[in-house]
This record gives C-alpha cells, structure tokens and sequence, in this order.
C-alpha cells in the first residue's frame, strides 16, 4: 500500500490523470465540477499491473487554495508532480516546487501531461523540470509523458508508479500513530468519520487514541476502519484511511485535527527550528502561518540568525524532532520558508545575550539531538520524555548518560549532587552531632532534583545511607559531640554487664537524655525499649542464647534470674523477643524460644 499526492500548476490535468488511472472522480464538490477547477482535496485509488494498491490524494493547483493543497501534501510520503506539454513550467508550478521542498518529500516522479497536444515539447518540458526540481528532493525523479484523453503512456505510467512505490522506504509498523485529519462527516448510523494518510503504526477497531483538536482534547474509541472502499479489521502504513469513532462529534473535529497513539506524543507550543528551505528567518515578519500534515497553525517568530528561530504556535500540537513545517504569510500564495525542528524543550531566552549564545547552540545541534548533549543540558530528563519528542535512545548508552529507572541522568550533574549532598550531610552534623540525618525533603530542595526518586541515587554515589526519612554518613559510629563520652561509657558497662541497664540517675550522670539516647539508637550503637530501658543492640540475641537453654516453657522470673537483671528490665526484653517472633507465650504464666 503506498498514498500519492499530485502536485503541480492549475489546470495542467491533475484530476484528468487521476480519473484515467483509477476510473474515480477526484472532484468531489458541485462547484469543482461546475468550474473544472479542484477547490479541496480529492480521493481515489486504484491496482497497479503488480497488484500493489495505490491511493491519491489530488490537490488544487491554484495559488488561492494553497492551504488545502499543503493539507494534502504535508503527509504524503510520495509525490507525483505534473507538469502540461503544451504550457510547460508555471508560477504554481513553483509555488508546488517550494512546497516540495520545505516539506523534505524525496519520493515520486515527474509526469508532463497532454503530451497529445504538443508530443514534440515532452522532452523540452522534462528538461525543464529536472532544472526546476534539482535542488528538491525530486532532482533524480523518473519521467514520463502522457495523454490522459488518448491513453497514451498510461501503461508506462502504470509501470512506473509501481516502480517508484516498490522502492520506496518501507513505512513502519511500530511506530507511534499520528494521523492528521483532512476530512470529517457524519454518516447515518455510523456517526463521526475522519478521514487522514496513515504513514505510520497500525490502527485497529476499538483502538483507544488521543484527539488533539483546536478546541478541545479528548479520548476516542475507533469504532471501525475502511480503506479504499472496504471495511478492515485494522489497518496499516501508507494508507489512505477512514475512521469511524466513539466519542466524538463531526462538530468538534475537523482538518487540522490529529489523533494519536495515547502518551505517546507531547504536544508542544514553544519549539526551535533551522532553516531548510526559503529566505532568511533573520528578516521574517513576526507573525507567520506554520502548516505541518493537515494543520494551519499561526505561528510568532523570533528570529536566532538568518537559518535559526524560535516558534511560538497559536496552539500546542504533536510535533517531533526533525519534522518539516512549511512557514508562509497569512495573506500570502507562496512559501515562504521550510523548517526543521532541532529542539522541542527550548531553554528560555530572558537575558541579554540569550539569543546570540543559543544561536551558537543551535548551529552546532545535529537534526534529531545528540542525546549526551541533551541530558547534559537538563542533569537529568526522563526517557519517555524523550521519546515522545522523537529522539532514539541508543543502545548501549553514551558513557556520561547514566539510566535510573525512567530517568537518564548526565555524570557531571550526578557528581556535583553527590559533593553537594557530602557537604550538607556534613555540616548538618556538625550544626547538630545528635540529628538522624539530613531529611529527604530538605535534601531534595536542596540539589534541586527534578523528582525526588534520584535522590536514592546520589545517595548511593556519596556512599550514604538512609534511614526513616533521613540521609546520613554511612559510619554508623559518628561523633555524638559533646555526648560522645557518656555514650561510650554506657557502651563499656553494657559490654560488661548486657542485661544491667542504667537507671535514669545513672543517665543523668552521664549527661544522657532522650534526644542523646536517641541520636545513638539512630546510630545503631544503642537499643531503647520502653521505660527508657537501655540496652546494647546486640542484648536481644544475647538473651535468647541464655533463654534457650533454660527448660521450656519458663517464667518471667526464670528469665529474670537466668539474665541476671532486674523486672524493670526483664519484662521489656522479653516482649521485644515476643514482637520480633523469638519466643511466644503457649498461656499468661509462660513464655518458650521458638524453634
């Protein structure tokens, strides 16, 4: 399957040779047939000598219509452009020819129309075409000359337009779908319908997509598919396509409009481009119309140089790296520039001298984004992000890119938040020797992190810890300041005495209240059990060593006596053994080791 669009000057025949290929009227207006004139975009299809189907879009030739015929352009992969034997080259011509260009088509072929009418000018017109075309994607195109009123060359056009579309790049089926809508109607029983060129991914009934709309986004169910006439259960890349759907109505979609593979594209308003095609953007008027596949969008222009802007869209829409937007005047019939989109997430320009230094920026940015470059510019970035806006994720990763989980996190950036979260742990405990640590969130406003869950990262990086909600060093025997020397006193009884807790006079003494007692159990260097009973960490497992050689069951005054301590002491141990599911209670008198 492969989608054709005509393009070429007004009245040299479009419709005529679409209507002699596929026997299908591509006028579809009253007007248009009253006139002899394509207005809108038509339709048709039709079976080449191989069997491969082929659709066309044919557009309007006159310079009135430009709009639609750029509607029908924008997203065709091939394009079949006409020249007349008898009037050779003309302005629309041109205007097509730019069109072309801007839009970076590179696939079709040249045909010279009413070769009857003046057969000795076929060769002379080709010629002319190739010298007008050759600094389009059409330079090497092939050419023929037909009649669409006496047949002739038709068969070698047939063989060439399935030449042309055999060779053509194969689309992909896995691609994410963006398809632009060029019609909308209502059909009785049916409801909605829109029609678009598929280039891309596979549609399928009861898909769920995306409408992205001038006026409103919302969620639509494909009810069902045709293609060329017949009902298909899905429907694949490059066709011309119908879509029947839930959700909508015929008055909230129109041309312009795009349904999309959902969360799969973001819609954007602020984007930088370069220059493909036209005049300096250094002299561009600020007010400018943007056409990318179906849409016209008003555009303000802020100029980076004479082959770099940056576009401010009237409405945010799907764009991705390196698509090509055609730029013309409101009021104008020509093109007036093609561009190429190099940056989708540009960085403000508010300082003096902004605009100089990003236009340094931008002459040095390769079509697509160099993925180091753009991880570095952010420190970090999510790599759906990034794939929403087009970029490829190679594999293996540059070596300054580092993955943590979505997110793609530059080196440099990752090292000065380890130093930076090093200091502030640091002189957090040196502010205060008794602090569990440096909280999450204060360290996280701290560094400035885009998402709190790379935090766990430079943790990691700094050789840090975590514990409850605070980041400290990993040396769990840190200096309590000036409670330090009652800590390690109590530590050198306990060693020698597990079970003989200190009473609160003794912790007086020693200069050891609740905020030192807990500042060294955050350390792990003591255990508090209710009651203010302070043990070393290693007691429970010291106790269950004497316990367990007791006779099972026992008595809490068994225990008492076996550990050489006192009530006060004995009872909180043992329902700690109890919560941590060493020993267990078979009735109220008793307790035994679990085995």
């Amino acid at each position: 399957m492969q989608v054709i669009a005509t393009a070429g000057h007004v009245d040299h025949g479009k419709s005529t040779l679409i209507r002699a290929l596929t026997g299908i009227e591509p006028d579809r207006l009253d007007e248009e047939k009253q006139r002899g004139l394509t207005i809108d975009l038509g339709f048709a299809w039709t079976a080449l000598p191989s069997g491969r189907e082929v659709s066309f879009v044919d557009v309007p030739g006159h310079e009135r219509f430009l709009g639609n015929m750029l509607a029908g352009l924008g997203p065709a992969p091939i394009v079949c452009f006409v020249i007349a034997a008898d009037e050779g080259w003309q302005a629309q011509s041109s205007d097509h020819r730019d069109a072309i260009a801007a839009l970076g088509i590179d696939q079709g072929l040249i045909v010279v129309t009413r070769a009857d009418l003046a057969p000795d000018r076929v060769e002379q017109v080709i010629a002319e075409a190739r010298t007008e075309l050759a600094r389009t994607g059409l330079a090497g195109a092939p050419a023929v000359g037909v009649s669409a009123v006496t047949g002739q060359g038709l068969d070698e056009l047939r063989d060439l337009l399935d030449t042309v579309t055999r060779n053509a790049r194969a689309p992909a089926t896995d691609q994410r779908v963006r398809l632009w809508v060029d019609r909308a109607f209502s059909i009785s029983g049916a409801g909605t319908v829109v029609t678009g060129t598929l280039t891309g991914g596979i549609l399928r009934r009861e898909d769920r997509l995306a409408l992205c709309s001038a006026d409103r986004s919302a969620e639509v169910v494909v009810r069902g598919l045709q293609s060329r006439g017949g009902s298909l259960e899905q429907l694949g890349p490059v066709s011309r396509a119908a879509v029947n759907l839930r959700g909508v109505s015929t008055e909230e979609i129109g041309r312009g409009d795009v349904l999309l593979t959902p969360d799969a594209w973001e819609l954007v308003h602020l984007l930088d481009v370069r220059r493909s095609t036209g005049a300096f953007l250094e002299d561009a008027p600020q007010q400018l119309v943007a056409h990318i596949g179906t849409a016209a969008v008003g555009v303000r222009v802020r100029p980076l140089g004479p082959d770099h802007a940056r576009l401010t869209l009237d409405r945010p829409l799907p764009l991705q790296l390196g698509d090509d937007l055609v730029l013309r005047s409101s009021g104008s019939h020509s093109v007036r520039n093609g561009v190429q989109v190099l940056d989708l997430d540009p960085p403000s320009l508010e300082r003096r001298g902004d605009g100089a230094r990003r236009r340094v920026v931008l002459e040095q940015m390769p079509l697509g984004g160099d993925l180091a470059v753009e991880v570095r510019r952010r420190g970090a970035v999510r790599a759906s992000l990034l794939l929403r806006y087009g970029m490829t994720l190679p594999t293996p990763l540059p070596e300054t890119v580092h993955r943590h989980g979505d997110w793609l996190v530059d080196s440099e950036a990752r090292e000065g938040w380890t130093q930076q979260l090093g200091t502030l742990v640091a002189q957090h405990r040196r502010a205060d020797p008794l602090t569990a640590g440096l909280p999450r969130k204060a360290a996280i406003d701290a560094l400035a992190l885009p998402d709190e869950a790379l935090l766990d990262l430079v943790v990691a990086a700094a050789g840090l810890t975590q514990h409850e909600g605070r980041v400290r060093d990993a040396d769990s025997g840190q200096d309590l300041g000036a409670a330090e020397t009652g800590v390690r006193t109590l530590e050198e009884r306990l060693a020698r005495s597990p079970f003989a807790a200190p009473e609160a006079d003794d912790l007086a003494a020693l200069g050891l209240g609740p905020r030192e007692l807990a500042a060294a159990a955050a350390q792990g260097r003591l255990l508090r059990l209710p009651d203010e009973v302070i043990l070393l960490p290693a007691a429970p497992a010291l106790a269950m060593r004497v316990l367990a050689a007791l006779p099972q069951p026992f008595t809490t005054s068994e225990a008492r006596q076996a550990l050489a301590t006192t009530r006060r002491v004995a009872i909180p141990l043992l329902e700690h053994l109890d919560s941590r599911g060493w020993t267990r209670r078979p009735d109220p008198g008793h307790r035994e080791v679990m085995r």
